[in-house]
């Protein structure tokens, strides 16, 4: 990137590209002299600490990092393939979290992604218009980001086996059951996610559990493995009686919605396509 250049929003605006399905992203080759990396290898490394932490967020790698393969000019003419991403907002967002904070454009692109991504986010009044399959994608939005900071705070904290890690939370909010138990209850079949199994409601005690969690880790500093565990169970079976004493309806009994989140979101693309 032309240092003379202004470092401002556009930078970004100017390289993003939209799909024909209305959605957007960036490429990857582009984002990099953005970003001021000039060798392809040391920016794919960030690239693949940015897919890592997607993966341990719950999100989908294949969504957010779709690999391409495309045709670049070499010397003398010549053209040899070469492997691309187009990255959606989130990745990009991930993308620059694993950057050098110290580049002017990193720092500036942390803030580009975060608020851009903030603004998103809906009102209180709005969302009390929304269908209910409108409010779980919304709420599945905020698990999902939720997940990506707990993450971050239990890696800090010294957690290595993540599944431990989230079932004990699990565990807490639903009686002793773990994330497998709570798939069969709802009879999902195998590594299908059980968050995008979720109504609205089970979906914000989720996202109060796990707010709550990063908080405390943050909070206590806590640096093992076993105690960020228990704070995770503690947090959620303190989540779990808090429902239970407002009067509320316990997390295992809420019921589960008749289609999932991924297929509510392909019969969205299979309309677009159709219209």
């Amino acid at each position: 990137m032309n240092k003379t250049e202004k470092y401002n929003e556009t930078i970004f605006e100017n390289i993003k590209h939209i799909n024909e399905f209305g959605e957007e992203y960036w490429d990857a080759r582009e984002l990099m002299p953005l970003l001021e990396y000039s060798k392809w290898e040391n920016f794919h490394k960030v690239i693949k600490n940015a897919m890592l932490a997607c993966e341990n967020s719950n999100y989908s790698v294949a969504e957010h990092f779709p690999e391409v393969r495309k045709m670049i000019k070499i010397a003398k003419g010549a053209q040899r393939k070469v492997v691309d991403y187009e990255l959606s907002r989130y990745a990009c967002y991930l993308i620059v979290q694993n950057s050098n904070p110290k580049k002017e454009s990193v720092a500036l692109g942390q803030t580009y992604f975060a608020i851009q991504t903030r603004k998103q986010e809906i009102t209180e009044k709005e969302y009390g218009k929304l269908s209910e399959d409108e409010k779980r994608f919304y709420q599945r939005n905020l698990t999902k980001k939720g997940n990506y900071s707990l993450n971050q705070a239990a890696k800090n904290a010294g957690v290595k086996n993540f599944d431990k890690f989230h079932n004990s939370g699990y565990k807490g909010l639903y009686n002793g059951e773990t994330a497998d138990d709570i798939a069969k209850r709802k009879g999902l079949r195998y590594r299908e996610d059980i968050l995008d199994n979720m109504g609205s409601d089970e979906l914000i005690a989720n996202l109060f559990r796990i707010s709550q969690t990063e908080q405390k880790l943050k909070r206590e500093n806590i640096k093992t493995e076993n105690n960020a565990n228990k704070a995770h169970y503690e947090v959620g079976k303190e989540v779990r009686n808090t429902i239970k004493r407002l009067g509320g309806t316990m997390p295992e009994e809420l019921p589960t919605p008749k289609k999932s989140l991924k297929e509510l979101e392909k019969e969205r693309k299979k309309l677009q396509i159709e219209e």
